[in-house]
């Protein structure tokens, strides 16, 4: 695979406390813009992670970590809307396969104590735990090569860089132009006594379930979609592999039948159900699929069925069942099959979870807990002097209906 087709890394320090979206954004987008910039290249699409370093989990025992799924998502959603932001000012597509001047970005949280030391003698390895959740030294492990590694110049921005190549060590060979540095922003962390009031206690932790499922369309999947996948993936408790009587974790993921989409504006660029089904499970891929091979293994699921508007696929070593479903009602499986634990919304479809929940009970079903994801808002992060085209410009980086009028536009002879 040629150079600039491998993901670029982005190496994020610890993020501010608290993580408000204006905190998030005086933090990180310096980084994020630099690393964009660079990445944009009208040829051909690029590719980005970006891997926040921050003490997520909790619990003394690898088996039994818990996360606070709230404070864990609203992270995630804070970083994808600094990422649409900086793509609307920089003219950069977001979605997956986006073509020319596009950079498809994947957050992803990273277990790391800044102050945990490894010894001389440390070999890093895949080490999973009961969450979808990877420390540092399992990142380092699975996720290579890359194109550029960029990393913030600050304390501890260079702290996470050195540590990260140290565990990353004989994993490929880098040259020093694939080793870049970008500018940091000002990270706040408001002390407690600052605040007049006791220590930040740890935040409610959020148990994982068996079984999770959402819904969507995820026609050109953008960072939106992104959010929502991630979010839903941070909910599972992932079992033992070696456990005699393993079942997977499964994920459930109801989308959209093109019979239901003919009505949608520019419905004649709307991806087939195939296609978005296929592009769900490839972004999955990234932050679910371990191999000590790297790219190699990960770039596309290794067990895979697809029978018609049935997909699923399997990921580390089986103890992950990704199981994406056409739907043709607003509730989809939700109401086919009574072995849901939890379902995960957008502010859009949060109606759409009481309904579920309604019907549910009319069968005799136990009701599902609902998940509400936070909404990606341009304001949010933007100052007075950046002006609304740049929210404009931020709505079309994370809507399906714009981004096929793009489409549309670029084909001549298609009417508007």
């Amino acid at each position: 695979m040629p150079r600039e087709d491998l993901p670029s890394l982005l190496l994020l320090p610890f993020p501010p406390d608290p993580s408000s979206r204006s905190l998030l954004s005086t933090a990180y987008r310096p980084s994020i813009t630099a690393a964009l910039s660079r990445l944009k290249r009208p040829n051909g699409a690029s590719k980005l992670t970006v891997a926040v370093e921050c003490p997520i989990l909790h619990g003394q025992f690898l088996r039994s970590k818990t996360l606070s799924w709230t404070e864990a998502q609203a992270l995630v959603a804070g970083i994808y809307t600094i990422i649409s932001v900086v793509s609307a000012q920089l003219g950069i597509g977001t979605e997956i396969d986006g073509g020319p001047n596009s950079v498809d970005a994947t957050v992803v949280l990273i277990d790391h104590n800044r102050n945990k030391r490894f010894t001389e003698d440390f070999r890093p390895a895949i080490e999973t735990n009961n969450t979808t959740v990877i420390d540092l030294a399992t990142f380092a492990s699975a996720c290579h090569p890359w194109n550029y590694i960029f990393h913030v110049r600050s304390e501890l921005g260079l702290q996470l860089y050195q540590t990260y190549l140290k565990l990353a060590e004989g994993r490929q060979t880098l040259l020093q132009e694939q080793l870049v540095p970008v500018e940091g922003g000002i990270t706040m962390n408001v002390a407690p006594s600052a605040q007049g009031s006791s220590p930040r206690p740890t935040p409610a932790q959020t148990p994982g379930v068996p079984v999770v499922c959402l819904g969507g369309t995820f026609d050109y999947l953008h960072p939106g979609h992104k959010l929502l996948l991630t979010a839903a993936a941070l909910l599972l408790r992932v079992p033992r592999k070696d456990d005699a009587n393993m079942q997977p974790c499964t994920y459930i993921i109801g989308i959209t039948g093109d019979e239901l989409l003919k009505n949608k504006k520019y419905a004649e660029f709307v991806q087939s159900w195939e296609t978005r089904a296929r592009t769900v499970i490839l972004f999955l891929s990234r932050i679910l699929e371990l191999s000590e091979r790297g790219w190699k293994d990960t770039q596309q699921p290794r067990r895979v069925e697809e029978k018609d508007g049935d997909f699923k696929a399997w990921f580390r070593d089986g103890t992950i069942l990704v199981h994406c479903v056409r739907i043709q009602d607003p509730f989809g499986p939700t109401i086919t099959v009574e072995n849901v634990d939890a379902l995960v919304v957008s502010g859009e479809t949060r109606s759409g979870g009481k309904a579920v929940n309604d019907k549910r009970a009319e069968q005799g079903w136990k009701t599902l807990e609902v998940f509400e994801v936070d909404v990606l808002e341009a304001e949010d992060v933007l100052d007075e002097k950046e002006g609304t085209k740049t929210e404009e410009n931020f709505s079309a980086k994370i809507s399906s209906s714009a981004i096929r009028q793009q489409r549309a536009l670029a084909k001549p002879g298609t009417k508007i």
